[in-house]
């Protein structure tokens, strides 16, 4: 039955149905939510009147939902400050709450994340040269959205450490 055929009270059963089941699967944030009852059909009044009561019960936390995503995704998918902070804010999360979040990784954490994901790709990389190993560590770095100077370090450094026998990249001006 399509939504605009049901009664107010059955509604509001049907999007706390559908935000339940959404929940369910994996936390969201309160945009999220909002989109999904959107894209179903729920006037706004219906949206933001389960939204309020879904924060209210502590149900929906875009603060709590920041923090967890942030140390997740940095701990699995090796990304950035700056890309995680991005992600948040495609996800409806306040910049001020997602740069929050994102504060808890520290540029030491950072940077070991960095080496982590160079050293993974070195193994990977085989009997390429030091040019192409170079182009490619960085364009790895790059879309996890590394900042440029601490991936020219990185790559730098580990490629050094890997037996690389020039060091192309100390001619390279770092921030």
């Amino acid at each position: 039955m399509p939504i605009a055929e049901l009664t107010p009270e059955e509604a509001r059963k049907k999007a706390k149905e559908i935000c339940f089941d959404l929940l369910a699967a994996r936390p969201r944030t309160k945009d999220e939510l909002r989109q999904a009852l959107r894209r179903k059909g729920f006037d706004e009044q219906t949206r933001e009147t389960l939204l309020g009561k879904l924060d209210d019960a502590g149900l929906v936390d875009d603060a709590a939902f920041a923090e967890m995503w942030v140390r997740s995704r940095h701990t699995y998918q090796g990304l950035s400050k700056r890309a995680l902070v991005a992600e948040l804010k495609r996800k409806g999360v306040d910049g001020d709450v997602a740069l929050e979040a994102a504060g808890e990784i520290d540029r030491d954490a950072e940077e070991e994340r960095a080496r982590q994901l160079v050293r993974k790709k070195l193994r990977s990389l085989g009997d390429v040269d030091e040019q192409t190993a170079t182009r490619r560590l960085l364009g790895v770095l790059a879309r996890k959205g590394y900042p440029q100077g601490l991936s020219y370090t990185v790559v730098r450094e580990e490629l050094r450490d890997a037996g690389a026998e020039s060091t192309m990249l100390d001619d390279v001006a770092l921030d």
